[in-house]
């Protein structure tokens, strides 16, 4: 036999094939290559996925239509049921059962009942006569802001007459004034001889300072009071660090407390701007801090500011009080308080702002300004930074500086012996600009000073001065003997250790 594609086109191979199929009755067979290329032609043509958007009601649209009908109808029919599956379900119980399953617990069993299902307690349960109370009682009160010490003990169940006792005693050792408000006194009450009278106090503690702690117990049926010293470490805490882009959050990361460092920026803004600390000046900051041996901690006021800038002169500042108060000092012993304006001399006041007698004239005229009482040739200060318009005679007003501020601000210094400063120059807050004299219309040495907002004449008492105070002698010598103290502190780390080992110390001396 002969495989179909043996036979070749020219051998008869076509011819034979025909005649055997009509030898046989059949139709002619096409090749089988030509039979797959017809039936691969009939599949191209059906577009099994029509677009149902286009060429709508064509016989392609519904044969399209069609089919997806009948896919959607298969998919819903071969879908699982979503009907609920019935499962067992027992009987409702009897209302006895119910109660009785309800009351099932371990609560009849700690009434004295013999069995879980027995509410009541069986025949061999005795009642008391009397409830026994607790051998002894420890609670805490609070001391709360304007309190009293016996007021606390009493509401704390101390009888009112033991209370004032308590009182007493404690008075005796501690103002209760010292006493911080929401101090804890930890109170303990003994056993009562019977419940028509209160319990008697056995004993309390609290702590009294930061550094002592009271204790009041019974002894031999008497109460006594008993002190409990603590030691402390009094080491200053001192921080340093980069002011970087913001000083307050670089301190307030260094470790420095939020209050510490407003203050220090109150210091600061007492010799120079804000907004002129740059980036790369680093600050440091000493403040008082107390550490107890018992690990309680706490601090204080600010007691050394200082700025190491890196551009301009350093600030180095201490807190130091004179004259009844307590101000910034520079290292050089040179303070003075905040302020608007400088105060143009040290002298006092002898003729305010207002109408007087003129002392030459001799008639009532408006005085536009305040006179400072000051000696031949005392140094004049700038009041505060601007631009000289005018330095030299004024008429009456003698030898005259007039400066021209910031905000519409302009004053005026009158009658000096001498001028320093040019027309046109810039001078800065407590600068040098003139002498006192007693030039033009005036009985003696002084300064006439005057003040002008938009060139209206203003009170200048109405404007707070920014005073100077210089320390001498042994004050200045004890103020820069307590600096060099104070800058020896460590930074940080160091003195974290050094009141580590303190306090070890003292617990062993305690111990």
């Amino acid at each position: 036999m002969y495989q179909f594609n043996d036979i070749g086109a020219g051998q008869g191979g076509g011819a034979a094939a025909l005649s055997l199929d009509r030898a046989l009755g059949r139709r002619p067979i096409a090749p089988a290559r030509e039979r797959l290329r017809d039936f691969r032609a009939r599949i191209e043509e059906v577009d099994l996925v029509v677009d149902l958007g286009v060429r709508i009601g064509s016989r392609e649209w519904m044969r399209g239509f069609a089919t997806c009908a009948a896919l959607c109808y298969a998919a819903w029919s071969f879908a699982p049921g979503i009907e609920p599956l019935q499962g067992a379900v027992p009987a409702p119980m009897p209302d006895a059962q119910w109660e009785e399953a309800r009351a099932l617990s371990i609560a009849p069993l700690a009434l004295g009942a013999d069995t879980g299902r027995r509410m009541a307690p069986n025949e061999a349960v005795e009642a008391l006569t009397d409830t026994p109370e607790r051998p002894r009682i420890d609670l805490v009160a609070t001391l709360g802001r304007g309190d009293s010490f016996a007021r606390v003990l009493e509401r704390a169940g101390v009888a009112e007459a033991e209370a004032l006792t308590v009182a007493e005693i404690v008075s005796g050792a501690i103002a209760v004034d010292e006493v911080k408000p929401g101090t804890a006194v930890d109170i303990s009450l003994g056993r009562r001889p019977n419940k028509a009278v209160p319990r008697p106090l056995e004993a309390l503690t609290f702590r009294a300072r930061f550094d002592l702690e009271l204790a009041v117990e019974r002894v031999n049926g008497a109460l006594a009071l008993k002190r409990i010293p603590i030691a402390v470490d009094d080491t200053p805490l001192r921080i340093q660090g980069r002011v970087g882009s913001s000083l307050y959050r670089a301190a307030r990361a260094a470790g420095a407390p939020g209050k510490a460092i407003e203050a220090y920026l109150r210091a600061i803004a007492t010799q120079i701007s804000i907004g002129r600390i740059g980036a790369d000046d680093e600050f440091d900051i000493i403040i008082e801090h107390r550490r107890a041996a018992t690990g309680e901690t706490e601090t204080g006021k600010l007691l050394y500011a200082g700025l190491d800038r890196s551009r301009g002169d350093d600030v180095e500042l201490m807190q130091w009080e004179y004259g009844g108060r307590a101000q910034w000092f520079e290292a050089s012993g040179v303070g003075k308080s905040s302020g608007m304006l400088q105060r143009p001399v040290p002298g006092r006041v002898t003729s305010a702002f207002g109408k007087r007698r003129h002392p030459i004239l001799g008639y009532t005229r408006m005085h536009k300004g305040m006179d400072f009482r000051a000696g031949h040739g005392t140094p004049i200060l700038a009041a505060a930074d601007g631009r000289v318009v005018r330095a030299g005679r004024a008429g009456g007003y003698g030898k005259q500086v007039r400066i021209k501020h910031e905000g519409g601000l302009v004053t005026s210094y009158s009658h000096m012996s001498r001028i320093a400063a040019d027309s046109g120059n810039r001078v800065k807050k407590g600068e040098v600009i003139g002498y006192v004299g007693s030039t033009g219309l005036s009985t003696g040495p002084h300064l006439h000073y005057e003040l002008y907002r938009n060139g209206v004449p203003i009170n200048p008492a109405s404007v707070k001065f920014t005073t100077r105070a210089e320390l001498s002698g042994r004050d200045l010598a004890n103020f820069k003997a307590q600096l060099l103290e104070l800058k020896g502190v460590p930074v940080g780390g160091e003195a974290a250790t050094r009141s580590a080992k303190a306090d070890e110390k003292a617990s062993d001396t305690i111990a």
